[in-house]
């Protein structure tokens, strides 16, 4: 393998599927199997997964939610997400750890970065809950925090694009893919990959990205083994 250590980010609306709301069991095993195989592979696998699929803390800030409290209800879906996913790994028999970034005593170990590194190192798949446990942080920033804590040697935005276009792809059809990228020239091309905080640690602590489409099953190996499905940013 190409990495040792990865951290992948999963969108909480790419657990959906084709629901409009909550947790598609289908997808859910989608990916833990996307991630069994990583690990048979002997890769050390942390995951971070986002909220969006149950509530989204900006949106029920526009309904009238405070936006603070809003975030912590959005941490918290990130949580039940972090907890399906590791009772999908569990069925599979791949050994699973959720830490969360606050306490939630009965559902798994508050996060530090100590504690991260000695479950990946015992062949635990590390499923970091509740973000950065601050408001107005998105999941892509508690993923680029995760990734630098547990010194990842690859960051791996899932997404249902299989890289970094031009335009979107979905709506232009002229958009054209990168297959490398570095930060600066992100920043120039005002490339919207992970917000702005997420994209700056990353940039700062010299983090690599790597986005492709996690959808298609096998997909995760092929960038594991270093082939070029996707868009690298370093």
């Amino acid at each position: 393998m190409k990495y040792n250590r990865i951290l992948l980010k999963l969108s909480g609306e790419s657990l959906m599927g084709d629901d409009n709301y909550g947790i598609n069991y289908a997808n859910v095993h989608h990916f833990a199997s996307e991630i069994r195989s990583a690990t048979v592979a002997g890769v050390q696998v942390g995951v971070v997964i986002g909220g969006g699929n149950i509530f989204r803390g900006v949106q029920g800030a526009s309904k009238g939610f405070d936006r603070r409290q809003g975030d912590q209800m959005g941490m918290l879906a990130t949580v039940i997400n972090a907890m399906a996913l590791q009772a999908t790994l569990e069925e599979m028999d791949v050994k699973a750890k959720v830490l969360t970034a606050f306490t939630i005593e009965s559902v798994g170990e508050k996060t530090s970065w100590r504690k991260a590194v000695q479950e990946l190192e015992s062949g635990h798949v590390v499923i970091f809950g509740g973000g950065t446990g601050n408001p107005f942080f998105t999941t892509d920033s508690g993923a680029a925090l995760r990734a630098v804590e547990i010194k990842a040697d690859l960051l791996l935005k899932g997404t249902r694009v299989d890289g970094v276009y031009t335009a979107d792809p979905e709506k232009d059809p002229t958009a054209t893919k990168y297959t490398n990228l570095t930060f600066d020239e992100a920043y120039e091309k005002n490339l919207k990959i992970m917000d702005m905080t997420a994209f700056t640690l990353c940039k700062e602590n010299h983090m690599p990205i790597y986005v492709y489409d996690a959808n298609v099953s096998g997909n995760l190996l092929k960038v594991l083994n270093g082939e070029t499905i996707g868009t690298l940013l370093q």
